[in-house]
């Protein structure tokens, strides 16, 4: 979503956390938001002098409270609990103490909200564990994906969500009114030029993210990416776990969101997604981050989006075809499949280490394995998440 939609405050506060992480650019970062430098440290200044109350256009810092009484405390518990209904003890004190207070133990929090009668009778709903991965640093892989449609008063919400896998933060969460082409990479461009570009994307198998075609087959959405320098990748089919944390956020957004009666339009659509963003990044203590927050993880992405894509290039050595309509190319008598996405376009032939053994490659993507060693060549295509 372009940055005058979305809350000036949270853009502030968003620009000030990635802005102090560790070997930021505060000039690139400036650039990217549309500010001068002189506009960037004296936020800065300000945020580090009053946090979030500083960087409102006026100042809506509550007065220090003196130590809480025990009613006072539990009303507090109780106010942040009814902000954040799908909280549980740690989080509510996690916040707390970091706007401040000096909140009970968590077990205390939990006991609170259950003679308060905030807690479910059947407890809270278990789902199984996943075996875990991280990626290494932020912006190494971004997971992004279609949150299920939903009606509204008129049409029909598609939320498409996009979340960095290392810190959890939610780079994008856009209220669209279908799932076309055009709209995924009008909102990802956007984004793209706000957060800058990951080094590699993972999706699902299905449309507009992956195609099949008696075999699976780059789109023309994966193509661009590919262009842009991302590289290109998709879980397992029929195995969601793959994007597991974008998944789990998938029902944080459903209970606190979604869970709401029927929304009118797709701008109020969106200002809740606003809204439920902000919190998820800067307020929601995150139990797979020791509670900390997914903002805090966070760092600006080294990578600006480019306005041209890039030129192709190939190594020396490789031998060029360009993809015909049909989306194949012809190498010493065979077929070879490079996707109709790419038709009129050069891929690249690569030997290997193995002799009969060929890469075919699309820019830095592999596309496929050609095994030529039998008597009809084997097109062996990559791992799932590769």
């Amino acid at each position: 979503m372009p940055w005058q939609e979305v809350s000036t405050v949270s853009l502030r506060e968003e620009f000030c956390a990635l802005a102090r992480a560790e070997g930021a650019n505060v000039s690139e970062l400036c650039r990217r938001s549309g500010i001068s430098r002189k506009t960037g440290y004296k936020r800065l200044g300000r945020y580090a002098a009053a946090g979030v109350a500083g960087l409102a256009d006026a100042s809506r810092r509550p007065a220090t409270m003196p130590r809480l009484t025990n009613a006072d405390r539990t009303a507090r518990v109780l106010a942040l609990r009814d902000a954040h209904p799908t909280w549980g003890g740690r989080k509510l004190r996690r916040r707390l103490e970091e706007l401040g207070e000096t909140p009970p133990a968590a077990s205390t929090i939990t006991a609170i909200l259950r003679r308060a009668d905030r807690l479910a009778a059947s407890g809270q709903t278990h789902h199984p564990a996943w075996q875990r991965f991280e990626a290494p640093a932020p912006n190494d892989l971004w997971q992004l994906d279609f949150k299920g449609h939903f009606a509204m008063a008129k049409g029909r919400c598609h939320p498409l969500h996009l979340l960095d896998d290392h810190s959890r933060v939610v780079l994008g969460l856009v209220a669209c009114p279908n799932e076309h082409l055009e709209t995924v990479q009008c909102e990802l461009t956007a984004i793209f030029r706000r957060a800058g570009l990951p080094r590699r994307r993972l999706c699902d198998n299905g449309p507009p993210w992956g195609s099949f075609h008696g075999g699976p087959e780059l789109t023309t959405l994966g193509a661009w990416l590919i262009r842009l320098g991302i590289r290109v990748s998709h879980g397992r089919p029929y195995h969601p776990q793959t994007q597991g944390k974008l998944e789990r956020a998938n029902r944080t957004l459903a209970a606190d969101v979604l869970a709401t009666p029927r929304y009118p339009d797709l701008p109020a659509c969106q200002r809740a997604f606003d809204a439920w963003r902000h919190g998820y990044n800067h307020e929601r203590p995150h139990e797979a981050l020791g509670l900390a927050t997914p903002m805090s993880r966070s760092a600006m992405s080294p990578r600006p989006f480019p306005e041209v894509p890039p030129p192709l290039t190939y190594e020396e050595g490789d031998l060029i075809r360009t993809v015909q309509p049909n989306g194949l190319v012809g190498f010493r008598g065979r077929e070879v499949t490079a996707g109709r996405a790419l038709a009129g376009q050069p891929v690249a032939l690569r030997p290997t280490t193995t002799d009969g053994v060929w890469e075919v490659r699309y820019a830095h993507q592999l596309l496929r394995t050609l095994d030529l060693r039998g008597p009809r060549a084997a097109q062996i295509e990559p791992e799932p998440g590769q």
